[in-house]
C-alpha cells in the first residue's frame, strides 16, 4: 500500500525532529520480533526517555539529508528499526543489548552518535563504557585516594609517637619504683 506524498513529509518531518534531538540513534534489523517484543522493547526503553519505532530507510535518509547529517546508506539496507535515545546513552544502549542478546532476533546494524555513523562494534564497546556516575564515582574515589593515604600516614606518625611517649612514660614509672 503506497503511503501519500502529505504521510510521508510528515513522517519525515517526525524523523528529523526525533534524529536533532536524540544523543544516538541505534539502527537495527527487527526481523523475527513479535509486536509484543516490540512492545516489550519500548516499555524498556520508556523509563530512559529511548524511543524505538520502524521506519522506510527512503524516508530516513531523506530526513538525514534534510539535515547535513551523514547518510549511512550501507547500515541502511533491509528492514530497519531506529531507536532514539534522548536523555542518556548508556543506559538504553545497556537495555537494547540485553534485549539483542535475550531474543536472539534483534540484530543491530550501527548507529549515528552525533554527526558520525557508527558500526556494530562502536555500539558495542559505546554499551560497555561505564555511566556518567560511575566515572564521576571514579574521579572522586581517584581524588580521595591521595588524601585518605595522606591521612593514614599522620595517624601512623603519631600513633608511633604516642606509643614511644608511652613506653617512655612506663620506663620512668619502673625506674621511680
Amino acid at each position: 500500500m503506497a503511503i501519500s506524498k502529505e504521510k510521508k513529509q510528515q513522517i519525515i518531518g517526525e524523523l528529523k525532529e526525533m534524529l536533532a534531538s536524540s544523543q544516538a540513534t541505534i539502527i537495527s534489523d527487527y526481523r523475527g520480533l513479535t509486536a509484543t517484543q516490540m512492545a516489550d522493547l519500548r516499555s524498556k526503553l520508556r523509563p530512559f526517555n529511548g524511543k524505538f519505532m520502524v521506519a522506510k530507510n527512503t524516508l530516513v535518509l531523506k530526513g538525514l539529508e534534510e539535515l547535513g547529517m551523514p547518510q549511512p546508506e550501507d547500515i541502511l539496507q533491509g528492514p530497519t528499526a531506529l531507536s532514539f535515545l534522548f536523555a542518556g546513552i548508556n543506559q538504553p544502549l545497556r537495555a537494547i543489548m540485553d534485549f539483542a542478546r535475550t531474543t536472539a532476533v534483534l540484530t543491530i546494524k550501527g548507529g549515528l552518535l552525533g554527526n558520525r555513523v557508527m558500526s556494530v562494534s562502536d555500539v558495542q564497546v559505546l554499551s560497555s563504557l561505564p555511566g556518567p556516575e560511575t566515572v564521576r564515582a571514579m574521579t572522586l574515589a581517584g581524588l580521595q585516594s591521595p588524601v585518605s593515604g595522606f591521612v593514614g600516614l599522620l595517624d601512623t606518625a603519631l600513633r608511633g609517637v604516642l606509643y614511644a611517649l608511652d613506653a617512655h612514660a612506663e620506663q620512668l614509672g619502673k625506674a621511680a619504683a
